[in-house]
């Protein structure tokens, strides 16, 4: 998505430790319509019929995720990484560890709220490792719901999360893909 990668380079920053900084329109700050450019994409690259959910974790793939569910027609559901007083009943939940945080958390979703007839799209903003996808992706298959894809905004593809997530055989579309990134620039993989 060429828009979206041009504005990645006009607006990011590449911190040390690889991190990509792009709280100006996707994470902090939030341009809705260049999100609601990017639901439009994401619609068009996968076949969302009988889609009955969209699936993302707290808390910076939230927004992506409520537009993208707009754009589809069907409820946002995200999965907390920790149990608040609130939650009842039954929980779905997978532990994971943070690349950006550096630490663990337990990715928790009510049960109630994902059922086995669901076909779920996982939404999230960054792909690194993984990890957080892994969880959401565990959560689907403990729901015995049904997977139809994922859909990132970015994807670090120097990192192994795609990599694995495409050898599992899970449809995965992202809609940058940074092959590099340091002091001199972001340089996105070749579509």
């Amino acid at each position: 998505m060429r828009q979206f990668q041009d504005r990645i380079r006009a607006e990011g920053r590449v911190l040390p430790g690889n991190i990509i900084k792009v709280d100006g329109f996707l994470n902090h700050r939030v341009d809705t319509a260049l999100m609601r450019d990017m639901a439009k994409e994401f619609k068009s690259r996968f076949d969302l019929s009988g889609l009955t959910a969209v699936l993302t974790v707290e808390a910076s793939g939230i927004a992506l995720a409520t537009i993208c569910a707009e754009e589809f027609g069907v409820p946002m559901i995200f999965a907390k990484k920790a149990k608040s007083d609130n939650i009842e009943g039954g929980l779905y939940h997978s532990e994971i560890y943070s690349y950006t945080y550096k630490k663990k958390f337990t990715l928790i979703l009510a049960s109630q709220w994902l059922k086995a007839h669901d076909k779920v799209l996982i939404i999230d903003d960054f792909l690194a490792n993984g990890e957080a996808l892994r969880g959401l992706i565990e959560i689907v298959h403990e729901a015995n719901a049904d997977l139809i894809g994922i859909g990132v905004a970015i994807e670090k593809g120097f990192q192994p999360g795609g990599k694995n997530i495409r050898e599992a055989g899970i449809h995965l579309e992202s809609l940058a893909i940074i092959e590099s990134a340091d002091e001199t620039g972001i340089r996105f993989r070749e579509e």
